[in-house]
């Protein structure tokens, strides 16, 4: 991760759980001026501590690190409202159904936002009897190329892996009309087409 958990966090949601600096501090077998210590950022939490500190505060790990509580609001009964996420660093793929924190390769990954597509990366639906043959007519060098394509619909999440030097195509089995496709450039960004 890039950064620490901060003192205005543990306050925070150590307040949200009705605790004081002294019930925090007798579940996880410390002093209450620890406790402070961290609130007051003059003193930071033991890397030891920090599942108990997770858990004492009903929070995961990564949402006590990142300073933002993920709340499930059943966003997710769309898939169309998904989010993606790419690691620049391994170029590893993650879908979630909703808000998430997602690291990969030691990067807090922010979810990507997806493009209208230019020329260059406009793909190319064609209808073939019972599917959709997806292509787009991109560049697929070591260096720069499309690192798969994704048909979307409200209730499925269909993905295509692409890798350099191969062509830029996918077939899709429509179950929806109301479908979108997703695809990665990995110099441009994440692109969305309509179907």
């Amino acid at each position: 991760m890039d950064h620490y958990v901060t003192g205005t966090t543990i306050k925070a949601l150590r307040e949200k759980q009705g605790m004081t600096q002294a019930d925090l501090a007798a579940k996880l077998c410390i002093t209450d001026k620890a406790v402070s210590k961290w609130e007051t950022g003059r003193g930071f939490p033991d890397l030891s501590l920090l599942e108990p500190l997770a858990a004492a505060l009903h929070v995961s790990v990564p949402e006590l690190l990142s300073g933002q509580v993920i709340v499930n609001g059943n966003r997710a009964s769309n898939l169309l409202r998904s989010r993606l996420y790419v690691c620049p660093v391994c170029g590893n793929v993650m879908f979630a159904k909703g808000d998430s924190v997602i690291s990969c390769c030691g990067i807090a990954l922010p979810p990507l936002e997806a493009e209208e597509p230019d020329g260059e990366h406009r793909a190319i639906v064609e209808k073939v009897e019972n599917e959709y043959f997806v292509s787009i007519p991109h560049e697929m060098s070591k260096t720069h190329f499309i690192s798969f394509i994704a048909y979307v619909t409200m209730d499925r999440f269909e993905m295509k892996a692409l890798y350099p030097e191969g062509n830029a195509e996918a077939r899709f089995f429509p179950r929806s009309r109301n479908g979108k496709l997703y695809y990665y450039c990995n110099r441009h960004g994440l692109f969305c087409q309509k179907m």
